[in-house]
C-alpha cells in the first residue's frame, strides 16, 4: 500500500549530566575538582531520499529517538555527544511540527533539515572552581532534548502528470510510454495510488482519477489532488468512447476537471496543459475532427492517441518530449 501521509513522534537526545569528581594524587587525596561536562544530546533531522515508498516503513514504527549525551567523567573528561537521528522521507515531502505549525519542505535529494535540537550537556564541578571556591561541589544536569509530533505529507514532484476522470486510459498510456507496471483494469478507480514512470529522464505521474466533487472530498477526494501541485505540465486525458462521444460531453467533462482543480488550488489553473484524446480507435475520424475543432476554441494544444496504435503512441511520445524540453 502506498503511504503518502503519516504522523510520527520524535525526540532529540537529552544532554548528559555534569559530574562531581576529584583528582586523586599520591600524597594528596583530594587535589582539586576534575568532574567533566556532560555530552550534548543528539539532534533530529529529516532527509529527502529518492524512495517514494519509504513512509510505508514507518507505519509500524512511528517513534524516533536521537541518542542521549553521556554524563561527564573523571579527570576532566567530557561525556560523549549523543548520535543524531536522521529520518528519511521522500523527495517532495512537507514535514509539519504539530505544536508550532512550522513546516519543513524537502525538494531535493539529500536535502537535510534540523527539526529538533538536542539538550545541552551539564557542567561538571571543575567548571565552578575559583580562587574563592577551590573545592566546588556544584554541577548542573543536562537539559532535555526537544520533542514533538510531526505530520509528514508527500507531494510528488513530477515533470508531467496525467489527470482526468477514472478509467480513461491514463495508466495504460503511462505503461506504454515508460514501461511502468501500473495496474490496468476495466473499472473505475483502478489507480488508488499515484504511479510514476521514467520517460527519457523525465518523471511522468499517473494521478488517480478525479471526479466531480473531488475538491470537497468526494471519491478519492483531494488526497491526490495535491500531487498535481508540483508537476510542471498537466496532461489532461479525455476518452473518445461511448457514451461521452459528443462535442458537448467532451467539453463538459473537460470543464468539470478544470473546476475541481481550481476549487482545490487556483494556481493549478495556471500550469501548462495539453489535452490528450485517448481511445481514438473507438471513434470515427470525422467525429474526432469535430471534437478537436471545438476544443481548439479554448486555446489548448491537443493530440489524439490510442494505446493500441503504435504509430499514435510514437507521435504522442515525440510530441511530449518536445513539450517537456520546452518547459525544462
Amino acid at each position: 500500500m502506498f503511504v503518502d501521509e503519516i504522523k510520527i513522534y520524535a525526540k532529540a537526545g537529552d544532554g548528559g549530566d555534569g559530574v562531581v569528581r576529584w583528582l586523586h594524587l599520591r600524597g594528596k587525596e583530594f587535589s582539586g575538582p576534575s568532574g567533566g561536562n556532560g555530552g550534548n544530546g543528539g539532534d533530529v533531522y529529516v532527509r529527502a531520499v529518492r524512495d517514494l515508498n519509504i513512509l510505508n516503513q514507518y507505519q509500524q514504527k512511528k517513534e524516533f529517538y536521537a541518542e542521549n549525551g553521556q554524563e561527564g567523567m573523571k579527570n576532566s573528561k567530557f561525556g560523549k555527544n549523543g548520535e543524531d537521528k536522521i529520518i528519511d522521507v521522500p523527495i517532495g515531502s512537507i514535514v509539519t511540527d504539530l505544536q508550532t505549525d512550522k513546516k519543513f519542505q524537502l525538494l531535493k535529494e539529500g536535502e537535510t533539515q534540523l527539526i529538533l535540537k538536542g539538550g545541552r550537556g551539564g557542567l561538571g564541578n571543575e567548571m565552578f572552581k575559583s580562587s574563592k571556591n577551590t573545592t566546588p561541589k556544584e554541577f548542573t544536569p543536562g537539559t532535555d532534548g526537544q520533542e514533538g509530533d510531526f505530520f509528514i505529507e508527500l507531494e510528488i514532484i513530477g515533470d508531467a502528470g496525467f489527470i482526468g476522470f477514472p478509467n480513461i486510459g491514463k495508466s495504460t498510456l503511462l505503461n506504454e510510454l515508460t514501461h511502468a507496471r501500473a495496474k490496468v483494469k476495466n473499472y473505475p478507480f483502478t489507480t488508488l495510488d499515484p504511479n510514476l514512470g521514467d520517460f527519457y529522464g523525465y518523471i511522468l505521474a499517473d494521478i488517480p482519477g478525479v471526479i466531480e466533487g473531488a475538491a470537497k472530498g468526494k471519491g478519492l477526494g483531494h488526497k491526490f489532488l495535491r500531487h498535481i501541485r508540483r508537476t510542471r505540465l498537466l496532461i489532461h486525458c479525455i476518452p473518445l468512447e461511448e457514451p461521452e462521444n459528443s462535442v458537448e460531453d467532451i467539453i463538459k467533462r473537460y470543464n468539470i476537471i478544470r473546476e475541481e482543480l481550481g476549487q482545490f488550488d487556483q494556481e493549478l489553473l495556471n500550469k501548462k496543459e495539453i489535452i490528450v484524446l485517448t481511445k481514438s480507435d473507438l471513434m470515427e475520424g470525422k467525429e474526432v475532427e469535430k471534437i478537436i475543432k471545438a476544443l481548439k476554441k479554448i486555446n489548448k494544444e491537443i493530440i489524439v492517441t490510442s494505446a493500441y496504435d503504435d504509430a499514435s503512441v510514437k507521435a504522442f511520445s515525440d510530441f511530449l518530449i518536445k513539450k517537456l524540453e520546452e518547459e525544462n
